[in-house]
């Protein structure tokens, strides 16, 4: 004859396991979500970098139109977009104000910390222009320590 305590043996989940499966479950939420919260980070450090390089190679473009005053050095120079103003005089004048206006851009921060600066020189027949742009971008956290991220274009007119 068998005794109950030989007979009995367990079925289902048992307590325990169930608190150890939803651990489980809960670290691999959180890691989820912290993944998610860094690709929504780098995607708008993405999408700043591509406003700054189009807003590059707008001044290049608007320098090539104008190309002997970009090769005399009108548009060298630095300008910040918390600082604009829609210049009057020259033709080199107008397009760095239009180009400020751009730096001004909510997605480089640009109400308060985006920079351009643009600097042509003279290579024998062709002039050689590059320009940069510098913006604060903690809102999407540091990248290598630093808030300040920069775009470098070198284009020949």
């Amino acid at each position: 004859m068998k005794s109950k305590s030989s007979s009995r043996h367990s079925s289902g989940f048992g307590l325990i396991e169930v608190m150890v499966a939803i651990l489980v479950l809960s670290i691999g939420f959180l890691g989820l979500a912290g993944m998610v919260v860094r690709s929504l980070s780098t995607n708008g450090t993405a999408m700043a970098r591509s406003v700054a390089t189009v807003a590059a190679y707008s001044i290049q473009d608007a320098m090539r139109a104008d190309r002997t005053n970009a090769a005399n050095g009108s548009y060298n120079g630095t300008v910040t977009a918390s600082s604009c103003s829609i210049g009057t005089g020259s033709v080199a004048q107008l397009q760095l104000g239009q180009w400020c206006a751009e730096l001004s851009n909510p997605v480089l921060n640009g109400a308060t910390a985006a920079t351009g600066v643009v600097q042509c020189t003279n290579i024998g027949m062709n002039s050689v222009c590059m320009v940069t742009i510098s913006w604060d971008d903690s809102r999407n956290g540091t990248v290598s320590g630093s808030t300040t991220q920069t775009v470098t274009t070198v284009g020949m007119l």
